[in-house]
């Protein structure tokens, strides 16, 4: 089963649901060296879908293409379509920016503002426009740290530096942060993997319960992570799709011998 968006090589357990973002013969170059070869994949609506893979299989910088992150480095050359909404997010009339605000990133390793707890969630807003008066953004505020699980925890020092709370703190404060503007599409890059287990446990708990609003793409080397919080798993290898399918599925009968070899450890 590979590239897995055509009826005959999607998702084949379980009825698929609206496609919200997919990629279209993706092909990007890091000067002259191919890091992506003819991607195609469908990122369903209100759904978790994990890449997984090797270091170096192309899964990070796949990620980084669903918000134009790659843009920012120098020589990358990039073909094929990637979409929201039927929209081509490379269209030259797309405002990147506002892009950013429909799709946005949680990294690998926290990195909230150098700001209070409070101007960590205020600021992006503020700057959208979207939040103007001191009780629109007092109750932005609250409710994007209710949804990110950071509430009660920090309720009493929003003016507190967010860099001065713990590592798993931090990273739902930077969840709070993406989700603060409203995306429809929430990258994560290994987002669990410079926390300890009981972090850990929190942040996937989370991503639960975002799922049921958010459109959700994570990036992980845990296999047990993917299995835990992810409807759909892609698995990269070489810059190439191997495999993709419901997460069930992928894990217990795939199709492809590198998906069994990679995922019962033989590599990788």
């Amino acid at each position: 089963m590979t590239q897995g968006v055509d009826n005959d090589n999607g998702p084949s357990q379980k009825e698929r649901p609206e496609v919200r973002m997919r990629a279209r013969d993706l092909n990007l170059w890091y000067g002259n060296t191919q890091a992506l070869h003819d991607i195609n994949l469908d990122m369903y609506s209100r759904e978790v879908t994990a890449l997984i893979g090797p270091s170096g299989c192309g899964k990070s910088t796949f990620l980084r293409c669903l918000n134009r992150m790659n843009d920012l480095i120098p020589e990358v050359r990039l073909e094929g379509r990637v979409e929201l909404d039927g929209e081509d997010i490379y269209d030259h009339s797309v405002d990147v920016v506002q892009l950013r605000t429909h799709v946005g990133m949680v990294f690998q390793k926290p990195n909230p503002f150098p700001k209070s707890i409070y101007e960590n969630i205020a600021y992006a807003p503020r700057l959208h426009g979207t939040g103007t008066s001191r009780a629109e953004l007092d109750a932005l505020v609250e409710s994007s740290l209710k949804r990110a699980g950071l509430w009660n925890e920090v309720a009493d020092r929003l003016d507190t530096p967010g860099t001065e709370l713990s590592g798993g703190q931090q990273q739902r404060l930077c969840i709070a942060r993406a989700i603060a503007v409203n995306p429809e599409v929430i990258l994560m890059d290994e987002p669990a993997s410079a926390l300890d287990p009981l972090a850990t446990a929190t942040v996937e708990e989370l991503i639960h319960e975002l799922k049921d609003n958010y459109t959700i793409v994570i990036v992980t080397h845990n296999l047990q992570q993917a299995a835990r919080v992810a409807g759909y798993t892609a698995f990269f290898h070489m810059g190439k799709i191997v495999e993709f399918s419901d997460t069930d599925t992928l894990f217990t009968n795939p199709t492809e011998q590198r998906t069994e070899d990679y995922i019962t450890g033989r590599f990788g």
